[in-house]
């Protein structure tokens, strides 16, 4: 059997991690799309067949491979491709602007651009916008070199990794809320050492169905699943009614979601009646929850809710386990959970002392997954790596049984009369009431150079709320000073490509009075 180690040592990358699992039962399903559905073998060759077409274009070890594509096959098989060639790949965020992933394309030195056909012309304004050596389709186009067609006269024998550990592997790029987007370089060793091996055994393989991009946490999951003889189930996109009768459909058994997301799963009609008693767990990350809606999908669903809390900067730093998911234990359940295994949490205040149990500061990390540093932006790097610890920004607390709480981004957080308001305080009330689906409070400064307090607040489908009943909640709770002076209705929240409700938008529209004419 040819060697798929890495010339000269016994390392081996992720993508022969994946590679060995596919080898493992070449005949069962390993993707689903569409009605597609492709074998561990076929795509294992689809791999083997893409990493040859790559290198006969020019593609080479070290060089930077972006990816502008929609959650497909061909997606994820080009992304291991690129990775046996020892490539630094990276696959651009679909909801950011042209102009952003102009920036991120220019700025890792992206050599070539795989293009998914549907992408066509956002792939024009890239072209225009930064310069790449050259650009392959993952399918047939009247302007580009089709990868496919050229794979599929490629021979599908094992092909090497070129990869070395040191080598770049992956760039993950910040959300770019607060200006220009921050790139992080990770290693293919880094990488590696985070796809342990499963355990054996276990008649029952994962099925994990991906309704989100495949980049960052769900990317990495679809990643373990394959590695774990399991198969996954790709959607286009979000849909609640069909991501449930997906569940039943599909037998699934572990899923990715990013809140609302869970909360539209218990609130859709057809919620009642599909049958879930596949799942075994429900993931979620990307933004702080509401206790009380968490409450919600327990109840529907079981015990199943997992919540990973990290950074792109620091990796994972908590997770909320299944157990952990209680109604009865609000305080808790309103936590990220107990800081993983490798992880040392510390929070501190402004002078950098650390803080006791229970007193709100900066949460600073210290791991073997915090970042080197953000790609070319040393300043940058500076203000957040101190004596060994990643600043995160984020604002939040430690119980005494270990528990972290993240309150809120140290640059969301209001100040009104130098009092410090919390707005997932405010946000959770709000989600509360059995008429909320969601909700998002942030801060407006005023023409009188104060902070006020401004709410948007998503109603239940179909329900109509009256407003002052929500402020008087409030006011009860948390006093004239957290009051709204301004409370709006939308339909659903603007999201930043990470999925976080776009707290930097809704101000833009609150500043201007259009939140509920532009949302």
């Amino acid at each position: 059997m040819a060697s798929h180690l890495a010339a000269g040592s016994d390392f081996r990358t992720h993508v022969e991690k994946i590679l060995a699992g596919l080898e493992t039962s070449p005949a069962r399903e390993a993707l689903v799309h569409r009605g597609r559905r492709t074998t561990a073998l076929e795509l294992r060759a689809m791999v083997f067949r893409m990493a040859r077409a790559l290198r006969r274009q020019g593609v080479d070890r070290r060089q930077t491979v972006t990816i502008l594509s929609g959650t497909r096959p061909e997606a994820l098989a080009v992304r291991f491709a690129a990775g046996l060639v020892g490539c630094r790949v990276h696959h651009l965020n679909n909801s950011l602007t042209a102009e952003t992933q102009a920036a991120i394309v220019q700025d890792i030195e992206t050599h070539t651009l795989i293009v998914d056909p549907g992408y066509g012309d956002r792939a024009e304004e890239l072209t225009g916008l930064a310069s790449v050596a050259q650009v392959l389709s993952l399918g047939p186009s009247d302007t580009r070199t089709d990868l496919l067609e050229l794979a599929a006269q490629e021979a599908a024998d094992p092909f090497p990794s070129r990869a070395r550990p040191q080598d770049i592997c992956v760039f993950n790029y910040t959300g770019g809320t607060t200006g220009r987007p921050k790139g992080i370089a990770v290693t293919y060793e880094e990488i590696s050492g985070n796809y342990t091996a499963p355990p054996a055994g276990g008649a029952q393989k994962p099925r994990l169905l991906m309704c989100t991009p495949l980049m960052y946490t769900g990317g990495v999951m679809a990643d373990v699943v394959l590695m774990s003889e399991g198969t996954v189930v790709l959607h286009d996109g979000f849909d609640a009614g069909e991501v449930l009768a997906a569940i039943e459909r599909e037998r699934i058994t572990h899923i990715f979601l990013v809140p609302p997301m869970p909360y539209q799963l218990v609130d859709h009609p057809a919620s009642v009646t599909t049958d879930t008693s596949s799942m075994r767990t429900v993931m979620y990350a990307g933004c702080r929850a509401s206790a009380s809606r968490l409450a919600d999908v327990v109840r529907r669903f079981g015990p199943v809710l997992v919540q990973s809390y990290g950074q792109n900067e620091a990796g994972g730093i908590s997770v909320l386990a299944s157990q952990d998911h209680d109604p009865s234990r609000p305080g808790v359940l309103s936590s990220a959970g107990r800081p993983l295994p490798w992880v040392t949490v510390a929070i501190r205040d402004e002078a950098g002392r650390e803080l006791p149990p229970l007193e709100h500061g900066e949460i600073c990390v210290r791991s073997k997954t915090v970042m080197r540093g953000y790609w070319k932006q040393p300043d940058e790097s500076d203000a957040v790596l101190k004596d060994g610890w990643l600043h995160t920004g984020d604002i939040g607390f430690l119980d005494s049984n270990g528990y972290l709480t993240v309150t809120d981004r140290a640059r969301d957080m209001i100040n009104v009369a130098s009092d410090h308001i919390y707005p997932s305080d405010l946000e959770d009330l709000l989600n509360s009431h059995h008429l909320v689906a969601d909700s998002a409070v942030f801060g407006v400064l005023g023409d009188d150079a104060i902070e006020h307090v401004h709410a948007v607040v998503v109603p239940v489908p179909g329900e109509t709320i009256n407003p002052q009943k929500l402020l008087e909640m409030v006011r009860e709770a948390w006093g004239e000073i957290c009051v709204p002076i301004q409370l709006g209705f939308t339909d659903s929240l603007p999201r930043t490509g990470a999925g976080k409700p776009d707290k930097q938008r809704l101000k833009a529209l609150a500043s201007t009075r259009k939140v509920e004419s532009e949302l």
